[in-house]
């Protein structure tokens, strides 16, 4: 399993998780908002290096 699809089926695990807790809706927020607010807290040099390894990693 590579590791883009274990961060996917973790982030899903959590939304499951937290929604009997704090509501559908809030957890679906925090499961989307959480890498969101990463990614935007990068450098722009580092988010250029992050989006460059994605797309090569597309065409292997």
């Amino acid at each position: 399993m590579s590791t883009r699809t274990k961060i996917v089926i973790g982030g899903v695990a959590v939304g499951l998780i937290l929604i009997p807790f704090i509501g559908f809706w809030l957890s679906l927020l925090v499961v989307l908002g959480v890498p969101a607010v990463a990614y935007l807290a990068l450098d722009p040099s580092q988010r250029r290096r992050l989006r460059r390894v994605s797309r090569k990693e597309l065409h292997r």
